[in-house]
């Protein structure tokens, strides 16, 4: 139970595009294939695909893992690595696997990569923080 902890948000979502999509147990769904359309007040066809549906989770599951970046513990140092693998299973994918080069595939690729590049900064600097802190902590003098 605990290693799921330590797995990104991304890679739950590598996963199921992978057994729904790519490799076709879906019966065949594209990640274009329409969810369903909502006639809108300008008479216009709102039409939302499963692709659609797919980067509405990405930005859920990179808003998470920005929150779990903030961590200064041992685990973010795990949690790092892990996305930094899953962003490069992604970049593989899109690059060498049939039915993975879609845009829909590269916004999620991206949005992996945001997060890899987000988690060490967020950490960088909160570390950064928490060493000032300290070191200003032990110039603090008793007041008489």
């Amino acid at each position: 139970m605990k290693i799921l902890k330590l797995l990104p948000t991304f890679f739950f979502l590598l996963v199921v595009l992978n057994i729904l999509f790519i490799f076709g147990a879906a019966g065949g769904t594209e990640l274009e294939g329409r969810l369903f359309s909502v006639a809108m007040v300008s008479k216009d066809l709102w039409v939302f695909t499963w692709g659609h549906l797919f980067l509405v989770v990405g930005l859920v599951c990179l808003f998470i893992e920005l929150l779990k970046a903030t961590r200064t513990s041992v685990a973010s140092i795990y949690d790092h690595i892990m996305s930094t693998l899953t962003f490069i299973l992604f970049l593989l994918e899109f690059l060498f696997i049939k039915g993975a080069g879609s845009s829909v595939f590269l916004m999620l690729t991206l949005m992996s990569l945001f997060d890899v590049v987000a988690g060490f900064t967020i950490t960088i600097t909160a570390a950064r923080r928490d060493i000032a802190l300290d070191r200003d902590a032990s110039f603090i003098q008793p007041t008489p």
